[in-house]
């Protein structure tokens, strides 16, 4: 038969036969160590209550480590899916200033966006002077112009801070003086129709 382990009381305290500094009980121990042996009919604890208390402490400091190290994995996955969400989302951002030209119209890169999503093949505005344009050129810029700033009601012109917004920025695309007011919209409009006529005579001709 296997030989009986002496009691605790009889053995030597690790600790000290390891040569590490022995460990007290914390209040909150003391006090739970008393009420245990409170419930035995002791009335003060001894060692195995004391023994009990103290394995209790190394369960909790465990689970103290577990919960830490589960509460930092936590954090570092949260962290890399903001770090994601927030790289696509500046991804996209800068794309879409790419696309947009901040003067005006779009960039070709955002022409050639245009193609792949919707099959638009758009060109870019037509600025030459009304003098050296092709009829077909007139055709585009004063159907533009008409489109744009000759409609019964227009879009703003201005944003809250006074700058010009995306609509009015598009006529620096065609050459022409961005508009900040209704008038200079409607001059513009004018214009686009002065350019219509003269491709209706060009193609009369013809």
């Amino acid at each position: 038969m296997a030989k009986a382990s002496r009691s605790p009381w009889k053995r030597q305290n690790p600790r000290k036969r390891a040569g590490k500094a022995a460990k007290h009980l914390s209040p909150a121990q003391k006090s739970a160590a008393k009420a245990r042996a409170r419930r035995a009919g002791r009335r003060y604890p001894n060692l195995v209550d004391n023994m009990r208390m103290a394995a209790k402490k190394t369960s909790k400091s465990k689970s103290s480590k577990t919960k830490k190290s589960a509460k930092k994995k936590s954090t570092k996955k949260t962290r890399k899916r903001t770090a994601k969400k927030t790289t696509k989302a500046s991804r996209k951002r800068r794309a879409s200033v790419q696309e947009k030209d901040p003067r005006g119209g779009l960039t070709a890169a955002g022409r050639r966006a245009f193609a792949r999503k919707q099959g638009a093949h758009l060109r870019p505005g037509v600025t030459k002077k009304d003098s050296d344009m092709t009829p077909q050129e007139m055709r585009r810029k004063g159907s533009w112009a008409v489109r744009f700033y000759g409609r019964a009601k227009l879009p703003p012109l201005v944003d809250a801070k006074g700058q010009p917004t995306r609509h009015a920025l598009s006529a620096h695309a065609w050459g022409e003086p961005v508009p900040k007011t209704v008038a200079a919209a409607r001059r513009i409009a004018a214009k686009g129709e002065r350019l219509l006529a003269r491709y209706h005579r060009a193609k009369a001709k013809t």
